[in-house]
């Protein structure tokens, strides 16, 4: 006689509602993201439309505001060039149209100093000025900031 092997009961399975409050209490998300994820997870289509509909309701999802709260962290809080917060927000589901609205009428002095930044991590004032450029612009730094950013930290050198 051989003992039957005890069996756990099932945990209920968690409903797309569930399971989409849990992500956005770990990390806020995009509308695009969060249907992705709960897609990818085995939710019916019809149950992510409505966990996001309700989320949207109830004011815990919210594209705009998200989009807004991320590119003013990453734009105080980085050296990432204006362009590359787009990419990066773009990438993480939020539209163009939200991403662009968020942008400062006037970038240049925040795009220099974090150019800046990035020169002073990487090179040394004496560098070769093509390398230093070349780096920043593929960066997506604009073609103005990388200048002034590049004879500063050069005529830093030459101060001292």
């Amino acid at each position: 006689m051989t003992a039957e092997p005890t069996r756990r009961p099932r945990k209920p399975k968690k409903t797309a509602l569930m399971t989409a409050v849990d992500l956005l209490a770990r990390q806020e998300h995009s509308e695009k993201k969060l249907r992705e994820k709960l897609l990818r997870k085995g939710y019916a289509d019809d149950e992510v439309q409505q966990a996001i509909g309700r989320l949207v309701e109830k004011h815990y999802l919210n594209d705009a505001d998200a989009c807004a709260r991320q590119f003013e962290f990453l734009y105080h809080e980085s050296r990432s060039s204006v362009r590359q917060i787009c990419v990066k927000l773009m990438q993480r589901g939020f539209g163009s149209s939200l991403v662009k609205a968020c942008i400062p009428a006037d970038t240049f002095a925040r795009e220099k100093a974090a150019a800046l930044r990035v020169l002073a991590l990487k090179f040394k004032p004496a560098a070769d000025r093509q390398k230093m450029m070349a780096n920043l612009y593929s960066k997506g730094f604009d073609s103005s900031a990388i200048r002034a950013a590049v004879e500063e930290f050069q005529q830093a050198e030459e101060d001292e």
